[in-house]
Formats: C-alpha cells, sequence, structure tokens
C-alpha cells in the first residue's frame, strides 16, 4: 500500500485504469484524496471490492460517517431518505415497494415502447447526417423510459437531466449552484406527487402515492419524495452513459456489434460505474491486509476490480465471447441495483437498432479529444459527436 494518497483528479477522470494498474500492483487498499480535498480509502482488487459490497459491517447510512468526516453533496431531508443511503430494515421495506416493477417480465412487456421510442430517435438524427449521440440518443432514450415508467410528462424530463448534471458536477467538486438546482427538483417532484394525488394514473409514482396514503402507510412522505428523486435519477444517467460508451466501443468495430454477451462485457470493460457508493465501516474492519477505522469513508473501484488479471484473462481487452461473464456493473449483495433488467434491455435495443439503421457511422472527433463528465463515480462521455453515414 502507497502511503502517499493518490490524487483522484481530472487526469483520473480521464482514464482512470493506468492508475488502478499500478495501485493494484502494490496492494488492495490504499489512501485517496477526492478533487473537494477529502481522504477517503480506496480499495481496488477484485476480490476485495466483491466481499465489501456484501459485508454488512460497511454501511452506506451516512450517519456512521466519522463526525466531520464526510462532506459529499448533502441533499434536502426530503430527498436523502432514499434506498442509497439505508441498511437493514427500513432498505428491505423500501426495496419491496418497488422490487416488482423491475422483474424481468415486468421489464421485458417494455420492449415495445423502448424500441419505439428509439426508432424516433433515429429518424430524427437520419434528417440531419450528423449528431451528438449522448444529448441526441443516449440521453433521451433512458429519460423517456424511466418518465414513462414514472409517469412524468415528456415537457419536464429535460429540466430533470439538468438538474443531474448539476448534481454530478457538485459530488466532483465544481463550483456549481447545486443548492438552488436541489430546491428546483425537490419543487418540481412535490408538484408532480401532488398533482398524482388528485389525478391517479398507471405509474410506478401513482402505486407508490398508494402505498403512502393507504392504511397504515408503507412509507413517509420523506420516503416517497426521496424514491421519486432515486428512480428518477438512477433510472437515467448509468444507462446514459453505458449506451454512450457501447456506441464509442462499437463505432468501427462491426465484429463486435451483436453478440451475445455484448452488453454484459461493456458493463464489465468500462461500466458508467467505476466507484461504487461511499460506504462507512461500523466498526474497525481489515480489507486486504489494511486496517480502516470505523467512520472513515471508503470507496470500492468497480473500474479496477473489473481491469484486475487476476479475475479477467486480458482485462483491457473488450471481448464479447469471454467464458466469464459475471461483473460488478451492478453491484453485489443486499444492494444490487434493482433496475438493472431494464437498464441491460435499454442497452441492447438502443446499440442494436443504432447500428442497424447507421451501420458505417464514423466518429466526427478524434476519439482522444472527447469530452467527460466531470465525476469521479459516474464514468460517461459529455458528447459523442458523429457522422452517421448510413
Amino acid at each position: 500500500m502507497q502511503t502517499v494518497p493518490v490524487a483522484l483528479d481530472a487526469a483520473f477522470v480521464r482514464d482512470p485504469y493506468p492508475v488502478y494498474e499500478r495501485l493494484r500492483a502494490t496492494g488492495p487498499v490504499h489512501p485517496a484524496v477526492l478533487p473537494d480535498g477529502q481522504h477517503v480509502w480506496l480499495v481496488v482488487g477484485y476480490d476485495e471490492v466483491r466481499a465489501a459490497l456484501a459485508d454488512p459491517r460497511l454501511s452506506v447510512d451516512k450517519r456512521h460517517a466519522a463526525p466531520g468526516g464526510w462532506k459529499g453533496l448533502q441533499l434536502p431531508p426530503a430527498l436523502d431518505a432514499n434506498l442509497l443511503n439505508m441498511d437493514g430494515p427500513d432498505h428491505a421495506r423500501l426495496r419491496r415497494l418497488v422490487a416488482g416493477a423491475f422483474t424481468p417480465r415486468r421489464v421485458a412487456d417494455l420492449r415495445p415502447g423502448i424500441e419505439a421510442t428509439a426508432g424516433a430517435l433515429l429518424d430524427a438524427m437520419a434528417s440531419r447526417g450528423t449528431a451528438d449521440l449522448v444529448a441526441d440518443y443516449a440521453v433521451p432514450l433512458p429519460l423517456a423510459v424511466i418518465g414513462d415508467l414514472l409517469g412524468v410528462a415528456a415537457g419536464d424530463r429535460a429540466d430533470f437531466k439538468g438538474w443531474t448534471d448539476t448534481m454530478l458536477a457538485a459530488e466532483a467538486g465544481e463550483r456549481v449552484d447545486a443548492r438552488s438546482a436541489l430546491g428546483e427538483l425537490l419543487a418540481f417532484l412535490t408538484l408532480l406527487i401532488a398533482t398524482k394525488r388528485a389525478h391517479p394514473a398507471d405509474d410506478l409514482l401513482t402505486d407508490l402515492i398508494a402505498a403512502r396514503d393507504g392504511d397504515g402507510g408503507r412509507l413517509d412522505e420523506h420516503e416517497l419524495l426521496s424514491m421519486a428523486f432515486l428512480l428518477l435519477f438512477a433510472g437515467h444517467e448509468t444507462s446514459v452513459q453505458l449506451i454512450g460508451h457501447g456506441a464509442l466501443a462499437l463505432i468501427g468495430n462491426p465484429a463486435l456489434r451483436g453478440a451475445p454477451g455484448l452488453v454484459e462485457e461493456l458493463l464489465r470493460h468500462d461500466g458508467p460505474v467505476g466507484l461504487a457508493l461511499r460506504r462507512f465501516p461500523t466498526e474497525d474492519i481489515t480489507v486486504g491486509g489494511t486496517t480502516i477505522p470505523a467512520g472513515d469513508a471508503v470507496l470500492l473501484a468497480l473500474g479496477s476490480a473489473h481491469r484486475d488479471p487476476t479475475r479477467y484473462p486480458d482485462p483491457d481487452t473488450l471481448d464479447p465471447n469471454r467464458a466469464d461473464r459475471t461483473h460488478l456493473g451492478f453491484g453485489h449483495g443486499v444492494h444490487h441495483c434493482l433496475g438493472a433488467p431494464l437498464a441491460r434491455l435499454e442497452a441492447e435495443i438502443a446499440l442494436g437498432a443504432l447500428f442497424d439503421r447507421f451501420p458505417g457511422m464514423t466518429l466526427a472527433a478524434p476519439a482522444g479529444e472527447l469530452r467527460r463528465r466531470p465525476t469521479i463515480r459516474v464514468r460517461g462521455l459529455a458528447a459523442l459527436p458523429v457522422r452517421l453515414n448510413p
């Protein structure tokens, strides 16, 4: 383990994999410093990351952080009571309320709508000849899907994307007005829930309102708002980056397109969640031979685990035909991503439809000059300019 903390800086955001390779060579756990100056522990070995994801002593509840030990983006209480900040019975209770909407069978029923949305977006792109695959395709497709599922009007979805961008930039230490964006977001969700209370519809948010307002309400008002926030945020942001990274990987590589293991390999090779949500030990613990004090912030480097050669032979190569298609891209243990079936389906449809329509598509900028999102946790492209060349 190195004693000088590794800087998770702008160079790390652009390409974390050389940093991970260097760190893994000297140990599975290292001190690190975030862009805002906070000190954390970074776990980089596959075995250690997988074990830590399922370790009940590593809590996502910020109340277990050491006093003054976590200064990340502070959500208002009405948005903070969500699954990403809960363990134990409360986590299980809220998870059960939404789990039924994301079963493989229920998600499969969404296929025709996703295909229709993808087709409409591709039609609009075809009329121009060039496109930004992030803004024109990877963003609006998942936003439309989760918006329809929750019952968010089409005209309100662009605002939500702007609020999400502001939150991610603030988390990365950029000087942005996150408080204003969070206030606008909270006001939007409050009005949306009030509207649906007055006019119930056939959507997931109406079902959650019924669970809140019914006999023995199964969640409180803050939990209702927080669940709506989490489903909208988590329900689109990582899918945006999975589609964007997938498109980048497949441009100029027709042999990879349509492979049965493609989406799983994209999630492993350069998945959208490079660092899992911060965790806090509830007691002093030992990870990979390193003692981590109770309350210290711990980041689990999924991106590094997925390039660990002790687990994946030739890990830097994108190979959809790998015998081992398992990965940690959706987490592991009780916090495994509920929306995994939906994310897989969206990526499969989005990438298949894109290259069926534009098989000769090329980049409109050098790959080395593509802009990245300014966040260490969600690895993604800010833009992906292309020439469609149908």
